[in-house]
C-alpha cells in the first residue's frame, strides 16, 4: 500500500516496528542491527530505535551486537489463538485422524495470500522444512490453500490473483492464471483439493473444507503423504474417506461452541 493510499489513521511507525520482528525466522534467528535495517528498508538509526524500544520492551534480546526474538513474542501469536476456538477444537479430531490413516495432518486458515498453520498433528518429516503452528504458505500452492480460494467470492479471488504472482516452487507448480482458476473450479466442484508435488517435490497433499454452522468455509484440514508410497488413487480411496469424517466431526464441535468473530473474519 502507498503511503498516498494509506487512511489517515495508518500508523507507519508502527508498521515498521511489526516488519522489524518479522525479519526475524527459521533462516535468521539472529540478526545484526545492519541486517535488519537492509531487511527492512530503514535507516540504521531507525532500526536501532526500533530494536532497542523491542529490547526494552522485552520483545528482543542482544548480546550488543547481535539480536534475536525473545519468547515473550509468542504472546503476541496466543493472543489470536487464544481468541478462537478452532486450534482447540481440532487438534483431538487430528490426532484420530493422524493415528488412523499414519500420516501428518493439519488445519489453516487464510491469512492475507498466505495459508497459516494453526493445529497440527505429525506423523513423520517428509517435507524440508520444518512445520509447526504459525508457518505460512502461499496459498495458491498447497491443498489447504486451494480449498479456501475456492471458497472465496469472485470478487477476493479477482483481486488476489491481481496481485499474487504465481512463482514456480517446483517443475510441477502451476504458474497460469487460467490453469489455476480452472483447478480452483474443480476443487470447488468435488469438494476437495490434492496437490501433487508442487510445493516440493515429493510431497503430495488433499485437503477439504471445514464450515461453520452457517455453512462459510472457516478453515481446511489436510493429510500429507510421500510420493514415493502414495498414489494420487490411494489418496483419494484411502485417505478422502477419513478426512471428511474428521472434517465432519470438527464441523460438529463448531457447531456446538459457534463460530467465534475471529473465525468469520478470516
Amino acid at each position: 500500500m502507498t503511503d498516498s493510499a494509506r487512511e489517515g489513521h495508518f500508523v507507519q511507525s508502527l508498521e515498521r516496528g511489526l516488519a522489524v520482528i518479522r525479519a526475524f525466522d527459521a533462516t535468521h534467528p539472529e540478526l545484526t542491527l545492519s541486517e535488519v535495517a537492509r531487511i527492512c528498508d530503514l535507516t540504521r538509526a531507525a532500526a536501532r530505535r526500533f530494536l532497542l524500544t523491542l529490547t526494552d520492551l522485552g520483545y528482543v534480546h542482544t548480546d550488543g551486537r547481535l539480536f534475536r526474538l525473545s519468547p515473550r513474542v509468542l504472546e503476541l501469536g496466543y493472543a489470536y489463538l487464544s481468541s478462537i476456538s478452532l486450534p482447540e477444537i481440532a487438534e483431538p479430531h487430528l490426532e484420530r485422524l493422524a493415528a488412523e490413516v499414519r500420516e501428518s495432518s493439519s488445519v489453516s486458515v487464510l491469512d492475507g495470500d498466505d495459508v497459516v498453520y494453526v493445529a497440527r498433528v505429525p506423523t513423520s518429516r517428509i517435507m524440508t522444512v520444518s512445520i509447526n503452528v504459525g508457518t505460512r504458505f502461499p496459498a495458491y500452492v498447497t491443498s489447504m490453500g486451494r480449498v479456501l480460494l475456492a471458497a472465496a467470492p469472485s470478487t477476493s479471488l479477482d483481486a488476489y490473483l491481481a496481485r499474487v504472482e504465481l512463482r514456480g516452487l517446483t517443475a510441477r507448480t502451476i504458474t497460469g492464471e487460467a490453469a489455476l482458476r480452472a483447478e480452483l473450479s474443480r476443487v470447488r466442484t468435488q469438494g476437495y483439493a490434492i496437490v501433487d508435488q508442487e510445493l516440493e517435490e515429493g510431497l503430495r497433499s488433499m485437503a477439504v473444507p471445514v464450515r461453520d454452522r452457517n455453512g462459510g468455509v472457516v478453515a481446511a484440514v489436510n493429510v500429507s503423504v510421500h510420493a514415493s508410497r502414495t498414489s494420487i488413487d490411494a489418496l483419494r480411496r484411502d485417505l478422502l474417506p477419513p478426512l471428511l469424517a474428521a472434517a465432519s466431526r470438527i464441523e460438529a464441535d463448531l457447531r456446538v461452541t459457534g463460530s467465534s468473530p475471529a473465525l468469520r473474519a478470516v
